[in-house]
């Protein structure tokens, strides 16, 4: 019974992770728009991954993401799917992903270089390194440059005015920021799903920004809150001032604050400004809900509205 299992598990893996699926979705008798339906996955990228062209998916999180969730669905290994999608996008072409690539032969001669092609290598790196090093004799040799033009007190002059605008440079940078500003999202990427909303689940604005599309959270929203996939494709700034993202990672957040106290309160080394300062019992950040997969490999996100 091990035996056949064993033999039935290498039978599997010897199709491609796409192949895999699209034949345990025709058992199911499921469709195309099926599972689309249930993954929340476009029926365009279900195809692309069927046909194992992974690499023409967004991303390669998406490839990984997007495969696991149609596993999930489909009742196969979740990382099994997801460890055989790796492989093949680490593989540089078809023959090599199922180890079948073409061995380099030694002795021919439409692979190995001409003579005339090594000595012109061999001839430009040697003058690459000529120029280099007489570039460096002539520019940053002790003593080789050209001396100062300028006087005395003209160096005096120039040293002062470059302190003072490093001392307003770091001024500006202490200067507090105004809660009382305007919070605004600004997509970086196309595509990217975004619902704000206030807390007793009152929809503010949901849609599929594109990159450079700008949202500001109205003054008078109620503890104002958002549900994304994409947390690090937006730009937030406060009253002009760009502030952290949300998050650098892969994953699904929702029922995150986003009032200017609360994003303020997230970081900690950004002084908040003394006369706008939010209440002592002002809401904490909202705890970000991540899903289940392993950093950098996301799922589908639904776009159901809170109810």
């Amino acid at each position: 019974m091990e035996d056949e299992d064993v033999i039935t598990g290498e039978a599997e893996l010897a199709f491609g992770a796409g192949d895999r699926l699209r034949m345990a979705r025709e058992e199911q008798g499921l469709t195309l728009e099926q599972v689309s339906a249930k993954t929340r996955i476009p029926q365009r990228h279900i195809e692309t991954i069927e046909a194992g062209d992974f690499a023409n998916l967004p991303a390669r999180t998406y490839a990984v993401g997007f495969s696991r969730t149609y596993a999930k669905v489909l009742g196969l290994d979740q990382k099994e799917i997801a460890d055989q999608v790796r492989e093949e996008l680490g593989a540089e072409d078809p023959g090599e992903r199922y180890g079948r690539q073409e061995q380099l032969q030694p002795g021919d001669p439409a692979r190995v270089p001409s003579r005339g092609l090594v000595f012109f290598s061999i001839a430009a790196i040697v003058l690459l390194v000529a120029g280099g090093f007489m570039f460096y004799r002539t520019f940053f040799a002790p003593g080789s440059g050209p001396g100062s033009l300028l006087t005395a007190e003209q160096r005096m002059q120039a040293n002062a005015e470059a302190e003072a605008e490093q001392t307003d440079a770091q001024s500006g940078a202490a200067a507090p920021i105004n809660t009382a500003g305007p919070v605004v999202f600004t997509a970086t990427m196309d595509e990217t799903w975004v619902k704000f909303y206030e807390s007793d689940g009152t929809r503010l604005m949901e849609k599929q920004m594109a990159a450079g599309e700008s949202y500001t959270i109205p003054a008078n929203a109620q503890d104002p809150q958002i549900w994304t996939g994409r947390p690090y494709a937006f730009d937030i700034t406060i009253g002009g001032r760009e502030i952290p993202k949300l998050s650098e990672e892969d994953t699904v957040i929702q029922d995150v604050p986003i009032s200017a106290e609360a994003l303020l309160a997230r970081d900690q080394n950004v002084p908040p400004n003394s006369a706008d300062a939010a209440p002592a019992d002002a809401a904490p950040a909202g705890e970000v809900e991540a899903d289940a997969a392993p950093v950098n490999e996301v799922e589908a996100v639904s776009t159901d509205p809170v109810t």
